[in-house]
């Protein structure tokens, strides 16, 4: 009997649905369900997914997801969870059935964040200019006063762009009676808008012919209308556009990294800026470049270690002053993180009444601050259903940093002291009602299961005012317990359809026909150039060290004695460098491969998924061999092995990378590199006492066998070798080509030439070029690999002082 058509058997799975609720999927009890209601029926906006979805077989559903988590693992997503047991980059953790919502009823939710967002800006706008929220007594003075988020100096200062914020985020939840709460506030660095649109790009991998057939609300205009209001804010056509770091520890760094390759801006951390008669400037291989609008995802009091936090490694001194002056826009505002104090909740619909003289349509989670009698008398009868907590966190109840404390998990004479404990401790407390989140299927062994989920949904100040995002994403619980839902707890994240009845449109980010703008060369920040060069520098250590091994490798095989005078000779000089033959994969040479991983991940913003990809995969592999190789021809072949993954990575970054000013440094590390590599060996193995074998195993070191038997008519000479690997311009392993690509290199640097005459790094790379370009075989002896061993060295230094400082 042959198979029957998708849409008879989907047809069946519809009827199949109405019974039993999707695959005998029950919410639980006393909570409200996102595909369910509360008569166990399967809600409109979902059933056309569950039909596709109940038609698939258990294999099949497996290979989407599968498709999904390769994608998130290709594109190298990762969040830093912190513990116990250190920090670690670990895998986003995708829940692959995303959550549905209908449009309809998302509209009416985004009307009342676009009126939450309008509140917030009035409420951080008082707090730093009249102040009238404090003097009216519609807020306590303590609140603000002694809340460390309060940023004094800032007082007073306005906004170049008018306004405090420009994004914003939200942590919303819906109670049992189906009614949409917030949670939390985010103002300070909002996270998450990155990772939302990876989530939709791995969960369209798994579901691409449901989502293709689904009109579902896309994401690229809402990133491309805040892109432009950015763009907007610049004071001048030369102005930049940055997202300002923490840096790589930062545990949602990947997503800032994505953000600033996304939208086309520099990713910049703190070193990289500074003040200059107060403007920001950003310190590039051009010189210093303005910065008009900085996108900061560092916390407020980090960003400016002259006037707010003294003790800030990763801020800019005279950020503040810039400020004054109104030459940079910095998004958010700085001290906008006041904003998500958690006791603030309490007072927002009298807030809300006082400043925009309406009621709140989006309500907060019930919320109680413990500084006032009423309240605290409120909160200790009714203990059970409260979680109490510090009043100045920004962290909702079920996120924060372990100090809260449920009330029902207390013992009787626990809770006979709560009246005494909010007496002396109120004004720092607040209670808040414990809420019971809505449910969302998840895929669990192999079934779909309800879970506990908040929505994290994005707010943009746009040229025609606030605009949601039309989606976001679901945090989603492990088990049942709220408290699972947090990512460092092992919470999941899911995409977030906003589904239509009718067809949507598609948008892109892509520019209209004939309107582009090409950046001003010469904008490569001065870190990333600095990181681009050791990268280029350590890749090339760790091939030279890994031919010399091989060669190594390959002669012990055949003669089992590292005592032979070739090898003992040849150990002794890698023992100089550190690098102990003793060792089948040595040690040296996995730090010089974990060296280039981390520089390159210092420059996400400019490495692609591809390259990164091929460089952890040489690192893992060279690991792994650490531990399983033996000496001889066993780590001849692991050699081989490693050395064609470099020359992957290689492959990929000579192939794709953009001939743009991050190529020249990541290459002038390669040529000063091998530059030094071939000088040195040659110095060591071509003199008149090098063991015998030396030359032979010079050529193949240099990669060069071929080449010299088809070059040179005679058995394997000093003269000959040294023409070959010091002076043969033709062969990208001589120390002559290395110097001529340099010198080209050099020439298209900014101010290589200043008012016609060469800069000091120029002329030094030129005299070393004409240097070595007039030498011949016979003048080439130890002496002279020394000088210019120095001489490449010397250039080195001399680049980083001209445009890495």
């Amino acid at each position: 009997m042959g198979k029957r058509p998708a849409a008879e058997r989907r047809g069946e799975a519809e009827d199949r649905i109405g019974k039993d609720a999707a695959f005998d999927y029950a919410p639980l009890p006393g909570t409200a369900d996102e595909m369910v209601d509360n008569d166990g029926v399967v809600r409109p906006v979902w059933q056309r997914f569950l039909s596709h979805l109940s038609a698939m077989p258990e294999k099949d559903l497996a290979e989407r997801f599968a498709r999904a988590d390769r994608y998130l693992r290709d594109a190298g997503v990762f969040y830093r969870a912190y513990g116990s047991k250190g920090t670690g980059e670990r895998a986003w953790p995708i829940s692959h059935i995303p959550v549905l919502i209908d449009e309809r009823e998302w509209q009416a939710l985004s009307a009342g964040l676009v009126q939450r967002a309008d509140l917030l800006e009035a409420i951080v706008a008082d707090i730093y200019g009249d102040n009238r929220l404090v003097e009216e007594g519609v807020l306590p003075p303590a609140l603000i006063a002694a809340n460390p988020e309060f940023q004094r100096p800032l007082s007073g200062i306005r906004p170049a762009s008018g306004h405090y914020l420009h994004f914003c985020a939200f942590e919303i939840g819906r109670g049992p009676d189906g009614n949409w709460w917030v949670l939390a506030d985010r103002t300070q660095a909002p996270s998450g808008a990155g990772f939302a649109l990876e989530s939709r790009v791995a969960t369209t991998r798994a579901f691409s012919d449901i989502y293709a057939e689904t009109p579902v609300h896309r994401l690229a205009s809402f990133f491309g209308a805040f892109r432009d209001a950015l763009q907007d804010m610049k004071h001048s056509g030369d102005d930049r556009i940055a997202v300002l770091t923490p840096g790589p520890a930062n545990e949602t760094y990947y997503e800032h990294a994505y953000i600033a390759r996304y939208l086309g801006f520099m990713l910049l951390e703190g070193e990289d800026l500074t003040v200059v008669k107060g403007r920001v400037m950003v310190r590039t291989v051009a010189g210093l470049k303005p910065i008009g609008v900085l996108w900061r995802r560092l916390d407020s009091a980090f960003a400016d270690p002259l006037e707010l936090n003294q003790n800030s490694h990763i801020g800019t001194p005279g950020l503040v002053e810039a400020l004054r002056t109104e030459s940079v826009t910095i998004v958010n505002a700085l001290g906008t993180g006041i904003l998500e104090t958690r006791a603030l909740l309490a007072f927002m619909p009298t807030i809300c009444r006082r400043l925009l003289g309406q009621d709140l349509r989006l309500p907060s989670i019930a919320t109680w601050w413990c500084g006032q009698e009423e309240e605290r008398e409120h909160v200790a009868k009714n203990i059970e259903k409260m979680v109490i907590g510090p009043a100045y966190s920004r962290a909702p109840f079920f996120d924060d940093d372990g100090q809260s404390v449920l009330g029902s998990s207390l013992r009787a004479t626990a809770r006979d002291s709560i009246t005494d404990w909010l007496s002396s401790d109120g004004p720092k407390l607040v209670g808040q009602e414990v809420v019971t989140l809505s449910t969302t299927p998840a895929w669990v062994d192999g079934k779909l299961v309800p879970r506990p989920m908040s929505l994290r949904v994005f707010a943009a100040r746009t040229a025609n005012g606030w605009q949601i995002m039309p989606g976001g994403f679901a945090r989603i619980g492990s088990g049942a317990d709220v408290a699972a839902i947090a990512m460092q707890s092992g919470g999941a994240a899911a995409d977030v359809w906003i589904v239509s009845d009718k067809p949507v449109e598609r948008h892109t980010l892509l520019p209209a026909e004939g309107s582009f703008t090409r950046n001003m060369p010469g904008s490569l920040p001065s870190r990333a150039a600095d990181n681009l060069f050791w990268l280029g520098r350590y890749i090339e250590r760790a091939e030279g060290a890994l031919r010399i091994l091989r060669a190594w490798h390959a002669r012990y095989a055949e003669a089992a004695d590292p005592s032979q005078p070739l090898l003992a000779d040849v150990s002794a000089y890698l023992a100089a460098v550190d690098i102990d033959t003793a060792e089948a994969v040595p040690e040296t040479l996995l730090r010089n491969i974990d060296s280039a991983v981390y520089s390159a991940s210092n420059i996400r913003d400019r490495f692609s998924p591809d390259g990164w990809l091929a460089l952890n995969d040489l690192a893992k592999t060279a690991r792994r061999f650490r531990v399983t190789v033996s000496a001889g021809d066993d780590a001849s072949h692991a050699m081989t092995i490693l050395l064609r993954k470099l020359a992957g990575f290689a492959g990929l970054v000579h192939e794709n990378m953009y001939r743009f000013m991050g190529w020249r440094f990541l290459s002038l590390g390669r040529y000063i590199e091998r530059g030094l590599h071939m000088t040195r060996l040659l110095g060591h193995m071509s003199g008149p006492e090098a063991p015998d074998g030396a030359l032979d195993m010079l050529l193949e070191i240099g990669d060069s066998v071929m080449t010299h038997r088809r070059r040179y008519n005679v058995n394997t000479a000093r003269l000959t070798v040294t023409d070959l690997l010091a002076l043969d311009p033709l062969n990208p392993r001589s120390v002559l080509f290395q110097v001529n690509e340099i010198h080209h290199e050099v020439e298209q640097l900014p101010n290589a030439l200043i008012n016609g005459q060469m800069s000091p790094f120029y002329r030094e790379a030129m005299r070393l070029h004409s240097g070595l370009a007039v030498m011949t075989p016979e003048g080439m002896g130890p002496e002279v690999y020394q000088r210019f061993e120095r001489e490449l060295e010397q250039l080195s230094d001399l680049l980083a002082q001209t445009y890495l400082g």
